[in-house]
């Protein structure tokens, strides 16, 4: 059951100024009280999201109080429980990111009980621990009731494939370990194979020495038993790589949707954001028929890219592990700003589609990737025919305008070079786009920018992003027509330290670049698709992100066990046969 656009109250604190046993009285709805509000749980308001809006309940508001306050918008309301649903209004209608809602003197006279307030699928994708959801069918005046956040029920079909991985303190004390899994796995009944722990042994720290198993039931005791045992050092940190428009298929990463919960929520999160497109989008990827506009098009492509990437992006981080950088080819680098920090989900989602709503304004056009060195290449260019791209030694794109990229696509090929065409219907990357692009800066100022929280390295300058690119309507804007020098970014991520490179994206392509790169054919380091190489099946997709998260254990990262597991023993489908036959856990429901 994909989540709704309700708002999702994920933390809540009650704050009593001045010293404890003092007589109580009102707190002043003053704007020393609304600084207090914004640093109420811990952070500095300068952590805090652009688009943070603070609502103040109080049945007498200080009428001096100015309506922004340290940068961020301050809201009145008469009652807290006014305030709230005010809040809701603006998180569903997309005006604001992030709510306090701060009640004055509730419960009781000199307390103040704040709210911290998303909408709930990204509360779920961004790994929030979630109290309730508002329920606003009560009295206007009173504090909405939080519901339960149901989403997702218990999946144990057996035949899924499942994630074992187990340790030792040394070759020896692995051994052990395996050594006692394999007889359990031999005598288990396959229906209770789901409800194994994804760790063994269970409640002690992993060791050095680790082995991994994607495995079904049936086949659980054979694989663990030929599986090879890794020694970790230490294991090499993380970046992310997110791949832009080519890469796309049908039904890319579809085998994760609603069997997989962050990845689940990430994907309606971004599409919650593309207004009457997102339904349409998500059924022309769901569907086992002829969609309504293929996905090729720019206006499959790029939404659904962005939903996808951005999915897996989060769902690698929900299992605890943190990137130290990422880096994204062309429409990528949005995705990779966007876990970055350095432009908001909702923003994002906008900038995307202004590219698209402009994109198809240009005549048709497409794109070349051919096996040859960009000088090489640089005589065959004509009407504004351009290098699209450079992303490895001899892998070298063009795009241009259709007619003369079809005729030097045949001089290409007649000369001995190898050429495909990459799935793609508009001139991105080449003089062609010119137009959108002055359309779309024109967009882009409206849009608040920040300096990426996270390590960035762009396509476009083929170094770490700088804070005045990063802030720069221009900047962005020109992706639309510059060069995308993904051999060099990589040259520069790969240059700062030894990296286990993640692409959190379809087809691989990306990882098949790094594979030629001297510091990963070398084995310094290493590059590990999300998703298989070619169009497959559902189970196949989970398989390979199973597959991704084993070498995450095997480097000597420690994924949460929690949210591995999720992958099968989850299902969004209230009903499903054999699967989703009872409720899942919720959200944690307490207090902070």
């Amino acid at each position: 059951m994909p989540l709704t656009a309700d708002s999702a109250v994920i933390r809540r604190l009650m704050v009593r100024p001045g010293p404890a046993g003092e007589d109580r009285a009102p707190v002043p709805a003053s704007a020393a009280a609304v600084s207090a509000v914004l640093r109420a749980f811990g952070r500095s308001p300068r952590d805090l999201p652009v688009r943070t809006v603070v609502y103040v309940g109080a049945h007498a508001p200080d009428p001096a109080l100015a309506p922004e306050h340290e940068g961020f918008a301050v809201r009145t309301a008469s009652a807290p429980g006014r305030a709230l649903r005010l809040a809701h209004q603006e998180l569903h209608d997309g005006t604001a990111d992030f709510a306090l809602v701060a009640g004055f003197d509730e419960p009781e006279a000199g307390t103040i009980t704040v709210y911290a307030v998303k909408r709930a699928a990204e509360a779920v994708a961004e790994g929030d621990t979630v109290l309730g959801v508002l329920d606003l069918t009560t009295d206007p005046d009173a504090a909405p009731e939080l519901t339960a956040l149901a989403h997702g029920h218990r999946a144990t079909d057996p035949d899924r494939h499942r994630l074992l991985l187990w340790s030792g303190r040394d070759e020896r004390d692995e051994q052990r370990v395996r050594g006692e899994l394999l007889p359990l796995l031999s005598g288990l009944h396959h229906e209770a194979f789901p409800a194994l722990p994804t760790v063994v042994p269970c409640g002690t720290a992993p060791g050095p020495v680790r082995g991994a198993a994607v495995t079904v039931a049936a086949l659980s005791a054979a694989t663990v038993h030929k599986a090879t045992a890794v020694t970790a050092a230490r294991p090499r940190p993380v970046a992310l790589l997110f791949p832009g428009q080519g890469s796309q298929h049908r039904a890319m990463a579809a085998g994760l949707y609603g069997r997989e919960p962050v990845f689940t929520a990430a994907f309606d999160a971004a599409l919650s954001h593309m207004g009457e497109e997102g339904p349409r989008i998500r059924a022309d990827w769901l569907t086992d028929g002829r969609p309504l506009i293929p996905v090729d098009d720019v206006r499959r492509a790029q939404p659904l890219l962005f939903a996808v990437d951005y999915a897996l992006g989060r769902m690698v981080i929900g299992w605890g592990v943190r990137p130290t950088a990422v880096l994204g080819h062309s429409a990528g680098e949005l995705v990779a700003a966007t876990i970055a920090g350095a432009v908001a989900l909702p923003d994002a989602v906008a900038m995307v589609m202004a590219r698209v709503r402009e994109a198809v304004k240009i005549p048709p056009g497409g794109m070349l990737a051919v096996a040859a060195e960009e000088h090489r290449l640089r005589p065959y260019l004509r009407d504004d025919v351009a290098i699209a791209a450079v992303n490895a030694n001899q892998q070298t794109m063009l795009a241009g305008p259709a007619e003369p990229l079809a005729e030097i696509a045949q001089a290409l090929r007649a000369d001995g070079l190898t050429v495909v065409t990459v799935p793609a219907t508009s001139p991105f990357h080449s003089p062609a786009m010119a137009p959108a692009s002055e359309a779309v800066e024109a967009a882009y100022r409206d849009i608040p920018l920040r300096p990426p929280a996270l390590p960035l390295y762009s396509g476009y300058t083929g170094e770490l992003l700088s804070p005045e690119k990063a802030l720069s309507p221009r900047f962005w804007a020109r992706q639309i027509t510059d060069t995308v020098y993904f051999k060099q970014a990589l040259e520069s991520l790969l240059a700062a330290d030894d990296m286990l490179l993640i692409e959190a994206g379809p087809r691989q392509t990306l990882t098949a670049f790094a594979r030629r790169h001297r510091a990963v054919r070398l084995g310094a380091s290493a590059a590990v698709p999300l998703l298989p190489g070619r169009p497959g099946t559902a189970e196949a997709d989970r398989q390979s992100v199973l597959t991704a998260a084993a070498r995450l254990w095997t480097e000597g990262h420690v994924p949460s066990p929690v949210a591995l597991s999720a992958l099968w023993t989850w299902s969004a489908d209230a009903h499903t046969g054999a699967e989703a036959t009872a409720p899942a856990p919720q959200l944690a429901a307490a207090t902070p």
